[in-house]
């Protein structure tokens, strides 16, 4: 004989979803639980929650539970779910603002690479503007693996650039202190 989990209790907290609310600019209360976002995702195999499950989570106001988990780290940000949604909630946008506020938070990552990464890209976006893959890629590099991984891609990089496949210096962009300033006005570290 089998025994039988009931579901954990859930006391919803309404301002913890609308705090996540005010800072995605989306609505998750909108969200009737159709689950085409889910069926829709191409990364599902890899989450802890999928995604009607962390937007239902956040609905109750569990955020905590949804920034521990591997589903926001997992993310592709593909946009599927958000093209499929009947209510135009834009899940993607959601899932950008909780691995801001998880790192805001010191929320310690469930995937420790993937951070890792979106911290570079936000770094070189921040310095130049938009992404320079050389930079990101060297950053991200030493981030993960140290200077032994970054010795590791040396050749890799090298043959890249006599390919012109990589720039070493980052392209001008007018508009950089707008760019500068966004970031300082959300608060975005990385």
């Amino acid at each position: 004989m089998s025994i039988v989990q009931l579901p954990q209790e859930i006391i919803p907290n309404p301002s913890q979803r609308k705090m996540v609310e005010e800072l995605s600019g989306e609505r998750i209360s909108a969200c009737f639980q159709c689950e085409k976002c889910t069926n829709g995702c191409p990364v599902t195999f890899a989450m802890d929650l999928v995604p009607h499950i962390a937007i239902r989570l956040l609905h109750l106001g569990q955020v905590d539970e949804v920034l521990r988990s591997d589903t926001i780290w997992v993310c592709a940000s593909c946009e599927t779910c958000a093209t499929r949604c009947p209510n135009n909630i834009n899940i993607t946008r959601v899932m950008d603002t909780l691995r801001q506020l998880a790192q805001r938070e010191g929320v310690k990552p469930s995937q420790r690479n993937v951070p890792l990464f979106h911290s570079a890209f936000l770094s070189s976006i921040r310095r130049h503007g938009r992404v320079h893959e050389t930079e990101m890629a060297v950053d991200f590099t030493l981030r993960s693996e140290g200077i032994r991984g970054l010795l590791k891609q040396v050749s890799t990089g090298l043959a890249m650039f006599t390919r012109g496949k990589i720039k070493l210096l980052p392209p001008r962009l007018r508009g950089k202190r707008q760019i500068k300033d966004m970031f300082k006005k959300a608060g975005v570290t990385g």
